[in-house]
């Protein structure tokens, strides 16, 4: 498919570039943490002590999880953004589509949980800020792929008025 100018130009980025920032700023923390061999996140609940041998036991090295954690943040910046810029537009949209479904799954279901901790308090203790900020994340990624759907659709096809004989 080729983008006309138009598509270009309506084409509403922000959001994107937003989400770039914030899946940057998800990686980083995670790298701080990684760094210190540490669970969690920056800001957020502290980790009892507990719980980092029944991750290793369970799941993995605490210290390789949160490096896995911080590329895939650095991943997560990397598709939104080539969802607004040129290069970006040389991958097939069925791929790119794919991959930001499963990142919606992913972004989706940790956001849920902040925001149900957040506000009714069913987890680790996120608070009330942190829900208001996964509201805001779920929001900006959903504006996102809006964006680049409408963006990247095919241009409707033109109706060919047939008189009668």
């Amino acid at each position: 498919m080729r983008e006309t100018r138009s598509d270009v130009e309506n084409q509403v980025r922000w959001p994107a570039w937003a989400m770039a920032a914030l899946f940057l700023g998800y990686g980083v923390g995670k790298a701080v943490f990684a760094a210190q061999g540490k669970l969690g996140f920056p800001g957020g609940p502290v980790v009892p002590a507990a719980e980092y041998a029944a991750y290793a036991h369970d799941m993995m090295d605490v210290t390789v999880a949160q490096w896995l954690a911080a590329s895939n943040g650095v991943l997560g910046a990397l598709l939104v953004l080539a969802t607004v810029v040129r290069a970006g537009r040389r991958v097939p949209r069925i791929l790119m589509l794919g991959a930001l479904a499963v990142t919606a799954i992913g972004v989706g279901a940790g956001m849920v949980v902040l925001v149900a901790d957040g506000f009714l308090g069913l987890g680790v203790g996120w608070r009330w800020y942190h829900g208001v900020l996964g509201i805001a994340v779920l929001g900006l990624l959903g504006m996102t792929i809006r964006s680049y759907v409408r963006a990247t659709r095919k241009p409707p096809r033109a109706r060919q008025l047939r008189l009668p004989a």
